[in-house]
């Protein structure tokens, strides 16, 4: 990891001869970071979900974590970087939901003041739970307004550190300390991982375990799994270029609705991942029921995309183990209940 911290509002990553933004070392690094701070969470196994799916499965539940999702990870990876001197005034992060809380936790830990620029139609738990946490929440249009230009201001008024969601270093390291997890577990479970398929919005989790993998298993392959109509990575991996989303473009999938793969966690993808895979908004409700009802696991729509890729048949075949990463929990109360129960959200 080649960092430069030009000001405390920005961070800048370069890397010499093209190398990658993150490797392994950074990822273990990060595993030393967060030890004793984040949740190591399970990988779960279920003899009726392998009977249905043909496979030994593992389900690596981040929905266990602080703040209900993987993005504890790498908020306090990189929170935990900021100097001293520097942390009284504060942080500021953009989110849908997931990074809010966080970054929220991560800064509460640590005693930043935080500030986040969510989406007034963000689920109502997790602008409630990101301002439990402490943290400060400023509401934004996502139709009419950038929150990437909102944060930037307000990072730049306040001289606070920017912490992207997906597009810096120390957060894809940190998100990468799930991939070291799972062999660590599935080791311990006597299961050989054949591949890994991973939720994925603007791929920083994705990248972080395709990053921990590929060093101590570069024969298992990883997937990126995202909504069909979000489907910017699995299309730019094909083309070899960043391609974007169609204006308009719409999913349940609140935390994986990135217009486009970041500038850092792309070219990882492309080096290392198998290719991406997608799946529709009505095969991702079918995964959260079939989790609550069978698994009994709770999880938000963009956490069970790479769990719908699997029921959905579109996992390719493989000689190990399928290890399936649920991303988040963080799942609207009203929007489940209607799922469930065959109201609007079940549609």
């Amino acid at each position: 990891m080649n960092l430069e911290t030009t000001t405390t509002t920005t961070t800048t990553m370069t890397t010499a001869n093209g190398a990658l933004a993150v490797c392994p070392d950074d990822v273990r690094d990060a595993a030393a970071t967060i030890a004793g701070v984040a949740v190591r969470t399970p990988l779960l196994e279920y003899r009726f979900l392998n009977e249905k799916a043909g496979r030994r499965v593992l389900i690596k539940f981040e929905g266990a974590q602080i703040g209900g999702a993987f993005k504890f990870r790498g908020a306090y990876n990189r929170l935990a970087r900021i100097p001293e001197a520097e942390r009284p005034s504060g942080v500021v992060a953009w989110s849908s939901g997931n990074h809010a809380q966080g970054v929220a936790a991560a800064a509460r830990i640590l005693g930043i003041p935080a500030a986040i620029v969510m989406p007034a139609d963000a689920p109502a738990i997790k602008i409630a739970n990101t301002r439990a946490l402490g943290a400060e929440v400023v509401p934004y249009d996502r139709a009419t307004q950038s929150r990437e230009e909102i944060a930037t201001r307000l990072a730049e008024e306040r001289g606070a550190v920017l912490v992207p969601s997906f597009d810096d270093p120390y957060i894809i390291a940190g998100q990468g300390t799930a991939g070291l997890e799972i062999v660590e577990q599935a080791a311990e479970l006597g299961a050989v991982i054949g591949q890994v398929l991973v939720c994925c919005g603007g791929g920083g989790l994705v990248a972080g375990i395709a990053t921990a993998l590929n060093d101590v298993l570069p024969d298992a392959a990883v997937w990126s799994v995202e909504p069909e109509a979000f489907d910017d990575t699995a299309r730019s991996l094909i083309s070899g270029r960043r391609e974007a989303v169609a204006v308009g473009a719409a999913s349940i999938c609140d935390a994986l609705l990135a217009p486009t793969p970041g500038e850092l966690t792309f070219p990882i993808n492309k080096a290392l991942l198998a290719g991406g895979l997608t799946v529709s908004d009505t095969q991702v409700r079918a995964a959260m029921r079939y989790a609550f009802e069978v698994l009994k696991l709770v999880i938000e729509p963009g956490g069970a995309v790479a769990l719908a890729a699997l029921l959905a048949g579109k996992a390719p075949e493989t000689k190990g183990a399928t290890v399936v990463v649920v991303s988040g929990a963080n799942v609207d109360p009203a929007f489940f209940g209607d799922l469930l129960h065959g109201g609007a959200g079940a549609q």
